[in-house]
């Protein structure tokens, strides 16, 4: 990235400082138990809240418990379960297609490399690095969702709209040992401070450094 009078070293470190110290415990809010039950959660997290995602998983995990259950899961019976995430068809089908890749070639276990899991339906870089860095602990990049796309945008990190490039840029600006850690840090504050609407600015602890065009009083 190429930092401009408002994107200077010294902000940017400021940023990542603050996020931070405003939320120091930060982590993953889907509920999963290992790396497959994450990979589905992920998959279903797609415009839907990590809340009802939750609440979703907590049958659906109890019915379906390996990659190979999932794989021969009767795709009318598994829409039916996962309906009230949105795009249940859609889902449906990547969750059982990519179960059925992980039985095939992976032993019906979630592959911890980058290039193996974008090799499975319904998988992004962004479910990548959810599934990297909370499953595996390795910091393979820094995820974008539209929490995060939302306060690169407004702090000025990024300009770009597609995430890939957005996610490209914080990589340069944050340091590799912060991009777990900065991931749900950023995606935290987009969830409940800088939302997308009415956005709490009063309380927001990065609001000084804020280039926003329109400030909230929220």
């Amino acid at each position: 990235m190429v930092l401009n009078n408002l994107q200077t070293a010294e902000r940017v470190q400021q940023i990542i400082q603050r996020l931070g110290d405003a939320y120091p415990d930060a982590a993953c809010e889907l509920v999963y138990k290992n790396p497959l039950q994450l990979l589905v959660a992920t998959i279903l997290s797609a415009q839907c809240t990590d809340a009802r995602v939750n609440q979703v998983t907590r049958d659906l995990f109890k019915q379906y418990k390996t990659a190979r259950a999932f794989a021969a899961a009767a795709l009318p019976e598994l829409e039916r379960a996962i309906y009230s995430t949105g795009f249940y068809r859609n889902k449906a089908r990547h969750i059982k297609s990519a179960c059925r890749l992980l039985v095939e070639e992976y032993s019906g276990r979630v592959p911890g490399r980058m290039d193996d899991l974008l090799r499975l339906p319904g998988v992004a870089r962004k479910t990548a690095n959810v599934i990297l860095g909370n499953a595996f602990g390795l910091a393979s990049g820094i995820t974008v969702d539209r929490h995060a796309h939302r306060v690169a945008h407004r702090l000025n990190l990024s300009v770009k709209k597609d995430p890939n490039l957005v996610e490209k840029e914080l990589m340069n600006a944050v340091p590799p040992e912060r991009w777990i850690a900065f991931s749900h840090q950023i995606v935290i504050h987009g969830r409940y401070t800088c939302t997308a609407r009415a956005p709490k600015c009063r309380h927001c602890r990065l609001f000084d450094l804020c280039t926003a065009p329109v400030k909230y009083s929220a």
